[in-house]
């Protein structure tokens, strides 16, 4: 198969996603509704301080979360998506390198991310009076877009466990999701863990994330001056997804060799 054919069968993951989206149109409103108040909830908490440097950094920690959280979802959630759609059988029988049809669904995930995220931000400045003046937004962006190698890599990973297991791999992956949620200092600084809990975060890429880009849009602080922590945070993200993807092709024999892409539900 060329290459041409091969990018055109990754958009077919896009376009379909996005399909399912328009499908499932109620429950989208259901899942950014929700977003939007806990947002909002978080952001007033930081009002009620009186300080609104806190409320800042609370909404920096939350919309940061979200972008994320959406792209480790989308790309972990994307074999569950198949078993309930009833499609993993012919997704895999396709005829398409693997690593084409994970690139559709991490694009799709960036792009759902970016919209979701972007929502949310437009609706925070309607209700906060959020000020950025010293703020190195170019370095906030580029720290972004590095992070997301990572959280790509995570969630490709993360994908592996509902071809291990068809009745608790989707849960597992939550929990992971919830764990590095607690560790990574979205709400709080991870200095008041506690100590048997607090090396977990140092294994966590939103810890590094959530801190330059406090760094740069609290402090206004510039690549230069971050940029051996952003090359440490690349270098991670660039070594994960084909380390990810290595393992997710382990998997997926496996479970063709144990009948597992059968079940559907």
């Amino acid at each position: 198969m060329d290459i041409a054919s091969e990018v055109r069968a990754s958009y077919a993951f896009v376009a379909r996603n996005f399909n399912l989206v328009k499908r499932y149109l109620s429950w989208e409103v259901v899942f950014i509704v929700f977003t939007l108040v806990n947002v909002l909830t978080i952001g007033f908490i930081g009002v009620a301080t009186g300080d609104k440097r806190m409320v800042l950094y609370l909404v920096i920690g939350a919309l940061v979360w979200r972008f994320l959280s959406v792209i480790f979802h989308e790309v972990s959630e994307s074999i569950q998506w198949e078993r309930w759609e009833g499609t993993i059988e012919y997704t895999f029988m396709a005829p398409i390198r693997r690593t084409m049809m994970l690139f559709g669904t991490v694009i799709y995930a960036v792009l759902y991310g970016t919209i979701n995220t972007g929502i949310t931000l437009i609706v925070a400045l309607l209700f906060f009076d959020l000020t950025l003046s010293g703020a190195n937004i170019l370095t906030g962006l580029l720290v972004l877009i590095i992070s997301s190698f990572s959280f790509i890599g995570l969630g490709i990973l993360a994908a592996i466990l509902p071809l291990m297991s068809t009745e608790r791999g989707s849960q597992a992956a939550h929990i992971i999701q919830a764990i590095v949620l607690l560790v990574s200092g979205v709400y709080y600084p991870i200095s008041v863990l506690p100590e048997w809990i607090r090396p977990l975060s140092v294994l966590s890429p939103a810890t590094y994330t959530l801190r330059m880009m406090r760094d740069a849009l609290l402090n206004g602080r510039s690549i230069g001056e971050m940029w051996f922590d952003i090359l440490i945070l690349g270098i991670v993200g660039f070594a994960l997804i084909p380390l990810a993807i290595f393992f997710f092709n382990l998997a997926e024999r496996h479970a063709k060799k144990l009948g597992k892409l059968k079940r559907s539900g």
